[in-house]
């Protein structure tokens, strides 16, 4: 199951570059034609919103892990980190003239995010109020974790209900 979700989390993370195409090219969807084209729109952004719920509910079925509160010693916020990624992808988005293009190089995206498997970063998330860290462990090992918590103090916190997405990566649900 940890392997789908990581399949699922990639695809997530990289699905807006598609929105950001269709948008652009005024793709519309064949049923609703007679309708406003933004009816089309607003069914593609809330496609990966839908995917990123669906995403909180398959967590709970990921192994679960802790953190003690003396375990870590370093937090730092990841929130801004991936915003250049994401702008990165979307003026690519904007640059595509086809889907064939478009596909290769989503696949390409898609790719290179799931074999990374070190973040899962779904700027998706912080709609839904959720906040990225890195987070250092008293073993000296920098994890990336995915809370609600609006965390600044190392040490002050116990994370109970952790789920392990791979090795490096967690959320709190």
């Amino acid at each position: 199951m940890k392997y789908l979700y990581q399949l699922f989390l990639a695809f997530n993370s990289t699905w807006l570059i598609a929105v950001v195409f269709l948008v652009k090219e005024k793709y519309v969807f064949n049923f609703i034609e007679k309708f406003s084209m933004y009816y089309s729109w607003g069914i593609f952004i809330l496609i990966p919103i839908i995917l990123t719920i669906l995403s909180f509910l398959v967590a709970k079925t990921l192994p679960k892990d802790n953190l003690q509160r003396n375990s870590v010693i370093e937090i730092e916020l990841a929130n801004n980190n991936f915003l250049p990624t994401y702008l990165g992808y979307f003026f690519v988005s904007l640059g595509v003239n086809d889907i064939s293009t478009l596909v290769v190089i989503f696949l390409i995206i898609y790719i290179f995010t799931f074999l990374s498997q070190t973040l899962y970063f779904n700027p998706i998330f912080l709609l839904f109020g959720y906040h990225f860290y890195f987070v250092k462990t008293s073993a000296n090992i920098k994890i990336f974790l995915i809370t609600k918590r609006k965390l600044k103090t190392p040490g002050n916190d116990n994370f109970n209900n952790l789920r392990r997405i791979n090795d490096y990566t967690f959320i709190e649900l």
